[in-house]
């Protein structure tokens, strides 16, 4: 029966692919790991001003079905282990994959996931599951430090400054011992945990299909950029030196502990602030520079030629957004000013009340912000510029760059 209907399919010019046959086919596993970017905390309430660019509408139009909810996938599934007690989300992609404050529930925002998703159903013939390692405020240098980079070590500045400050310094080595590597393990046990019983998160998985560990992305880094007691010389070329060395650590080790040893894998560079020339503050735009470098530079070593990509996120980064967010730090500044007595400003006497205060900023506020400001921001942006500003747009770019890069190095091997 069915080599006859192949042979109707065949005559007729239609597809030959069965509404099973994806079915049978090994399911595409990928791997999304990181921190709060990877969780993503760009609110769905955002995804109209996707539709306000001609160039995105039509990302837009796939993100969303006929009724204008997000879409379900048909064919991809994800794996969610996030929260401070890992609680694990699973069910059929969608959006509401992003930071979550219960684990199990829609959070109601997004992260790269979707888009990635989405990109790897029209490409994928067959099941795709994603698992999806993310929790805030790690770093690579000690949370998700790689089991061949050793132990964490404290340098001779680092210990003076704790005696400084009167730290017990033997409880603190104890206490960062504990800490290292201890979300690189999580990752790596969720994802064998996730793969010894796939029918748990695909129901419709048989065992003879089998599975592929197609591609890995890494989307962090904010914790490490920031972080000038292990980096102190970031501001200056090499100052990231260790970062580099760390990841290129991490991705052997994580090829070697899923037994994937050509696993593609994607490093998605921090790219908050976006382009490094639209930057006014030079020490910013050192240090962010110096970043960005240190985390593609593995991705440019003989030994991962070709199934190690390193994307570059600051083009997605949304430049009309982080012009009106500039405004609302001089709002900020100006509100600091005024309850310090600053001399240069409204209140260089001290004597205004916090009412009055108040209706200085409110006027400043309306003189720097315009109606069309507060109309952009209020559909484009939903949080901090470390996050993105939260701008569905941004991630939903983000999402779809990491998809199409590993899809790239598939079809160069």
């Amino acid at each position: 029966m069915k080599e006859f209907l192949f042979a109707v399919l065949a005559m007729t010019g239609m597809s030959t692919m069965l509404p099973d046959a994806a079915a049978e086919q090994p399911v595409k596993v990928y791997i999304l790991a990181g921190q709060s970017n990877m969780e993503g905390q760009a609110k769905i309430e955002t995804f109209d001003y996707i539709g306000d660019d001609p160039a995105t509408a039509p990302m837009l139009e796939e993100m969303r079905s006929a009724d204008g909810s997000p879409r379900v996938c048909k064919n991809v599934w994800i794996s969610y282990l996030t929260g401070r007690d890992n609680g694990e989300g699973i069910g059929k992609l969608t959006a509401g994959y992003g930071a979550r404050r219960n684990p199990k529930e829609d959070g109601g925002k997004i992260g790269p996931e979707f888009t990635f998703g989405l990109t790897m159903e029209k490409a994928a013939k067959a099941p795709v599951l994603i698992i999806k390692t993310a929790w805030g405020g790690k770093s690579l240098h000690t949370d998700f430090r790689p089991p061949s980079a050793g132990p964490y070590q404290f340098s001779e500045q680092q210990l003076s400054n704790l005696k400084k400050r009167n730290k017990d310094i033997e409880k603190v080595k104890t206490d960062k011992a504990a800490a290292t590597g201890h979300y690189y393990r999580l990752m790596i046990q969720h994802v064998k945990h996730v793969l010894g019983d796939i029918r748990r998160v695909y129901p419709k998985y048989e065992k003879e299909q089998g599975y592929e560990i197609a591609g890995f992305v890494w989307f962090q880094g904010w914790n490490d950029m920031v972080d000038s007691g292990v980096y102190p010389d970031r501001a200056k070329p090499g100052g990231y030196d260790n970062y580099s060395k760390w990841m290129a650590q991490f991705i052997r080790d994580v090829r070697k502990d899923l037994s994937a040893p050509d696993m593609k894998f994607v490093i998605g560079v921090m790219g908050v602030g976006g382009p490094l020339e639209k930057y006014e503050n030079k020490y910013y735009q050192a240090i962010h520079g110096n970043y960005r470098a240190a985390m593609a530079a593995p991705a440019e070593l003989p030994e991962f030629k070709g199934n190690v990509v390193a994307v570059q996120t600051a083009p997605c980064w949304d430049q009309p957004l982080a012009a009106i967010e500039s405004k609302f730090g001089k709002i900020r500044q100006m509100g600091h000013f005024l309850r310090i007595k600053h001399k240069d400003h409204a209140n260089k006497g001290g004597n205004m009340t916090r009412k009055e205060q108040q209706a200085y900023l409110k006027k400043y506020r309306a003189e720097v912000i315009s109606a069309e400001d507060e109309k952009r921001w209020k559909r484009g942006a939903s949080n901090a510029g470390y996050h993105y500003l939260g701008c569905a747009k941004t991630m939903a770019l983000i999402g779809k760059a990491f998809a199409e890069a590993l899809l790239d190095q598939e079809g160069e091997n």
